[in-house]
């Protein structure tokens, strides 16, 4: 039961990622770039390397995400929080 819930909470947050808002500016925010840090998020699955690549890259737009009210709480939960830590990257306070 476990793992099926862990399945339908990666597919969840592949969706939610994959309908959030795209802003084009000199950085290109896109959540999308986030979606190799969904296993790492929703588990205590250590981050990949591509992983922390993406969450350096999306850095500046991490307080943009957390303004969307599908994605702030993936964004901003404890989870998130360690993978960033882990990856070397500040989490902002927005």
């Amino acid at each position: 039961m476990k793992a099926k819930h862990g399945f339908v909470c990666v597919i969840a947050v592949t969706l939610l990622i994959l309908g959030g808002p795209r802003v084009v500016s000199a950085q290109t925010c896109n959540p999308l770039q986030l979606s190799s840090c969904a296993s790492a998020i929703m588990s205590s699955t250590p981050p990949s390397t591509l992983c922390c690549s993406k969450i350096k890259e999306q850095e500046p737009c991490l307080c943009q995400y957390m303004k969307n009210p599908s994605l702030k709480r993936f964004i901003s939960s404890p989870n998130a929080k360690k993978v960033a830590a882990i990856c070397g990257t500040l989490f902002p306070s927005c």
